[in-house]
């Protein structure tokens, strides 16, 4: 999608007023319809992850001003660092049962989300500045990354790391753009899986929660949590609409009604992405094909993927710059089979599910006589090598 969003990020940016972004682009909404949290940050995050995947710095250059700008709008609005004014979406479309006499419904405070992007779109801004050699920029935002995490502390939570609101959206968020200090986070990650559990093992978030619902869970160790929301068939869930006939992602969890009903006609889209964004988490997660920040464009990619669900087999290609990039897992009994595929020109460290490297053999090898393979280190549960361009099969 280089080429699509490379031409689009320039309309993007003929649209921004006074760096304020468009709900859509082009805006055929009317100047009023502009920064709102979440959607208006498409103009931090799409050029630094087309950086990430395509390697051209040239994207960072382009839209270098459209990024400051769309920050700067926020400053000059915030009270006390703080993006707590204006109109926003929110987490469009969150669980909200028809009857909520008892409070189930998943709402989240839109302006602890407005801060949670406006922290996120400045570290960004940070990013671009760092590889664009801006020292002054860095410094200034980098500045700007800490007082917008300050103040949503004191804003949104309590001394015992409790956040105001107490939805999955809300930990997802704090905890996916680093928020909250360090030594509250594994506390905030164990409020977000039993907020989880609470509902029956669903997930409850809208748009702008569930693209980081599982990346989240994975990150502090719930990835056997995450397989679960992936799998689960009830409503909410990704399955749920498939159990009803989907062939396409729908807009509304519930645009078909678990009694059989439709949602509001007036918006009730069945070709709508938002929700399918549980395949990026499929992709990088699961089959463990990731970029890395250090070489970007797959120069330097990352093969890491994670075994679970019952699942015995998955696989995934990628056609990078450099040519395919592959990664396939299968599962017999206790026997683990990975299949890999790096392209010329690149490096990639690649995660074993395994405790020891002596159980590893490759094309039938033990990974100890082959002197292309480096064995780097351990994690808990991989051993992590360094691979070069080729094709390898490996047997655990």
């Amino acid at each position: 999608v280089n080429s699509f969003f490379s031409r689009w990020l320039a309309d993007l940016e003929a649209d921004q007023v006074e760096g304020r972004v468009p709900f859509v682009v082009p805006n055929v909404l009317g100047q009023d319809a502009l920064n709102s949290a979440g959607w208006a940050d498409v103009a931090t995050i799409i050029p630094w992850n087309m950086y990430l995947v395509y390697g051209d710095r040239q994207i960072l250059e382009q839209q270098y001003n459209s990024m400051k700008s769309y920050v700067e709008s926020i400053r000059t609005v915030a009270k006390n660092d703080l993006w707590n004014s204006g109109f926003h979406f929110g987490d469009w479309l969150f669980y909200r049962p028809d009857d909520d006499n008892d409070g189930r419904a998943a709402v989240t405070d839109k302006y602890l989300i407005a801060q949670c992007f406006y922290s996120h779109s400045a570290q960004l801004l940070v990013n671009a500045a760092e590889v664009l050699g801006y020292k002054d920029d860095v410094a200034e935002y980098r500045q700007l990354v800490a007082k917008t995490r300050e103040a949503f502390l004191k804003e949104y939570m309590t001394p015992n790391g409790r956040l105001v609101s107490g939805t999955q959206t809300a930990y997802v968020l704090a905890l996916n753009f680093d928020m909250l200090p360090e030594n509250l986070r594994a506390q905030a990650a164990v409020r977000l899986a039993d907020n989880i559990k609470s509902y029956g093992t669903h997930l409850t978030t809208g748009f702008l929660g569930t693209p980081y619902l599982c990346h989240v869970l994975t990150r502090f160790g719930y990835t056997d949590l995450a397989f679960q929301l992936l799998l689960q068939e009830g409503y909410p869930s990704w399955l749920y609409p498939v159990k009803n006939g989907a062939t396409t992602i729908w807009e509304r969890w519930d645009g078909q009604k678990p009694d059989g009903s439709f949602q509001t006609p007036g918006m009730n889209s069945f070709n709508h992405y938002a929700y399918g964004a549980i395949g990026d988490w499929m992709y990088r997660v699961m089959t463990g094909i990731d970029t890395h920040p250090d070489g970007v464009g797959y120069k330097h990619n990352i093969i890491k993927p994670h075994i679970g669900g019952g699942f015995t087999l998955a696989s995934a290609k990628l056609e990078t710059y450099y040519g395919m990039l592959a990664s396939e897992w299968k599962t017999e009994g206790k026997m683990l089979y990975m299949n890999i595929e790096i392209p010329a020109n690149t490096v990639s460290t690649v995660y074993i599910p395994a405790d020891n490297p002596e159980l590893i053999s490759e094309g039938g090898v033990p990974i100890s006589m082959k002197k292309e393979i480096v064995v780097v280190g351990k994690e808990e549960g991989y051993v992590i090598l360094k691979l070069g361009s080729g094709k390898y099969s490996f047997k655990r």
